[in-house]
């Protein structure tokens, strides 16, 4: 395993829409075992393809006890509405307030052999699956606030204790 580079705003890839995998080989492990392990690295909750320059459709997630990797991910359905806070491993040192997201999500794509595969997830989990699925549409959070007023600059130690990390 290796931890790969997370690319940051300035990369045109964050702003591309992702390929679709069509072919499912061994090396698709790999690449899931890195991002597993590049997000844990920078204390992340998910992380997308583009993020690591890889412009694909596919993304881990990883909060309490879910873990998932999903390749070509699509939002079959979407319930409830709830705003929220949201940071992002590509745009370090900032938290967006106020980010609306379905509460709850189901979510059908392939694991890393191809196989059909349906996730079901509510609260933060829903919320970690919306974001990086966005990301494989070249679409950040930043795009979702309300207001220029609900983006904040965070620095080390700002959060609360117990506020979870918030980046994705």
């Amino acid at each position: 395993m290796a931890i790969r580079k997370i690319i940051t705003t300035e990369n045109p890839i964050l702003r591309q829409k992702a390929k679709k995998v069509h072919r499912f080989d061994p090396s698709l492990q790999r690449l899931v075992d890195d991002m597993f392990e590049t997000m844990r690295e920078a204390n992340g909750v998910g992380l997308a393809g583009p993020q690591i320059a890889q412009s694909i459709r596919i993304f881990v997630a990883e909060y309490e006890d879910r873990k998932v990797a999903v390749f070509n991910p699509e939002i079959v359905k979407a319930e409830g509405e709830e705003k929220g806070p949201e940071g992002c491993l590509s745009i370090p040192g900032y938290i967006g307030e106020n980010i609306r997201r379905a509460t709850k999500v189901v979510v059908k794509g392939q694991d890393v052999r191809g196989k059909a595969i349906r996730v079901n997830a509510e609260g933060w989990f829903a919320r970690i699956l919306q974001h990086e699925i966005d990301h494989l549409d070249g679409i950040l959070f930043i795009d979702r606030l309300d207001s220029p007023e609900d983006l904040r600059e965070v620095k080390e130690g700002d959060l609360e204790e117990g506020e979870p990390a918030l980046a994705e």
